[in-house]
């Protein structure tokens, strides 16, 4: 703008203008301050692996590890798995010594002990017993250093038939592990079969029930939701219940669980016809999608029940392997594993899609960070993106920090900056 042009231009909006739109848009600001904090950047698991309560044991994450690695032996090794399952050898050979080291050293990631479907009704006097018995090896898990980074339960649902018992599980489980020290960090609680909002609001106020008896901190007792019912998706009123739980939630919620079977078979999808890529389902998940958004709530896909063990072990796994890449391009980083056998296939699936994505990942930031024109014009939401993709990569031990630095010049802190700028905290843990 010349001098004379911007000596001519004047504006009409004064500062009661601009006030009265403050004032209108009070609410609103707030609203987007605390409703849609973002993520805040601490690691997020890449699967939940589910073992009846009953036959937990601080041994079972090694014990599943060693039963992955030999069941990738007994097919040729893990080379010939990643080739079996669409690696290309160059790419084989940064991911496989990767998940041989990750299956000897934290197998399991996140580790569900299951009280519901898993589990099924054994009488309150068995339940009683097994729930105190997992508090007390979750807690014996922790302390001696077997325990998976993320473990927790999931408890019978609060339905009208289950619900005195789900709630007498979750208040002996939790009560077991005060008794024994304490809350880990890693605890995860899971509430299935989730039908209306006002579940949500009553787990709420159990949670806080049990922090006032425990004389825990406000909020320290948090929940997944299990997005398995239709009436979850689309509620009586013709609305989504979907996109009321945040706020239900009273920040209580750290994510949904979408919950294959249950969902597709209220639909009334045949049983050969189930799975976590029904259209029916992603429709589902697409909806828990926006839902979310912004809030910092975290989401994760369903599972497989085509197991990879007997003759049909080949195909299992091709399969499994597919749709876990399959939910990463869709924004689902995390997802269920029910067998050890399934293992192998999540993490060389998994370290394939951020070994294969790291180049371009970084030379686009670089580029960005730098200011240098490219093919790719990158904005800083994609950069933010971007950044969340090595983040990942790093959290899950698919990418080192190295790899980041060299590709990008960012530390692992910087990093973190980038992709997740609204953090309200910084993740204390470094890459496995």
């Amino acid at each position: 703008m010349t001098a004379d042009l911007a000596r001519a231009a004047h504006g009409v909006l004064g500062v009661a203008d601009i006030a009265r739109v403050e004032a209108v848009l009070r609410d609103s600001d707030e609203l987007l301050r605390t409703a849609y904090p973002g993520d805040d950047g601490s690691r997020q698991p890449v699967h939940t692996a589910y073992v009846p309560a009953d036959r937990y044991r601080p041994a079972l994450p090694a014990e599943w590890g060693s039963a992955a690695l030999a069941s990738a032996d007994g097919a040729g090794g893990l080379d010939a798995l990643a080739a079996r399952v669409g690696i290309s050898p160059e790419l084989a050979t940064e991911v496989v010594p990767r998940v041989r080291a990750k299956l000897e050293r934290e197998p399991i990631e996140d580790l569900r002990l299951d009280f519901e479907d898993g589990y099924g009704d054994r009488g309150d006097a068995v339940e009683d017993a097994h729930a105190v018995q997992a508090a007390a090896h979750v807690a014996e898990a922790v302390a001696s250093g077997a325990a998976p980074p993320f473990i927790g339960a999931r408890f019978k649902s609060l339905e009208e038939s289950t619900r005195a018992r789900g709630m007498r599980t979750l208040d002996l489980f939790v009560s077991g592990l005060m008794d024994a020290g304490g809350l880990p960090d890693g605890l995860m609680l899971t509430l299935p079969k989730v039908s209306t909002v006002a579940q949500v609001e009553a787990m709420v106020d159990i949670a806080a029930a049990l922090e006032r008896a425990h004389g825990l901190p406000a909020g320290r007792v948090r929940f997944e939701v299990q997005v398995e019912t239709p009436q979850l998706v689309l509620g009586a009123d013709g609305r989504s219940p979907l996109a009321l739980l945040p706020q239900a939630g009273a920040g209580r919620i750290t994510a949904l669980h979408f919950g294959t079977y249950d969902y597709t078979a209220a639909l009334g999808i045949s049983a050969a016809d189930q799975s976590l890529e029904h259209p029916a389902a992603d429709l589902a998940k697409e909806l828990m999608q926006l839902a979310v958004a912004g809030t910092g709530i975290r989401l994760s896909d369903g599972s497989t029940n085509i197991l990879p063990v007997g003759e049909r072990a080949a195909d299992a796994w091709a399969l499994h392997a597919r749709l876990v890449r399959r939910s990463l391009e869709r924004g689902f980083f995390q997802g269920w594993d029910l067998h050890p056998h399934q293992l192998p296939t999540r993490y060389l699936a998994a370290f394939a899609f951020y070994r294969d994505g790291l180049r371009e990942a970084t030379a686009r930031l670089r580029a960005y960070l730098d200011g240098t024109p490219g093919a790719v014009l990158d904005e800083p939401a994609t950069a933010r993106a971007l950044g969340g993709f090595l983040l990942r990569g790093v959290q899950c031990g698919a990418i080192d920090d190295d790899d980041v630095a060299s590709g990008t010049g960012l530390s692992h802190d910087a990093l973190v900056g980038l992709a997740h700028p609204r953090s309200r905290s910084r993740p204390s843990e470094e890459s496995p």
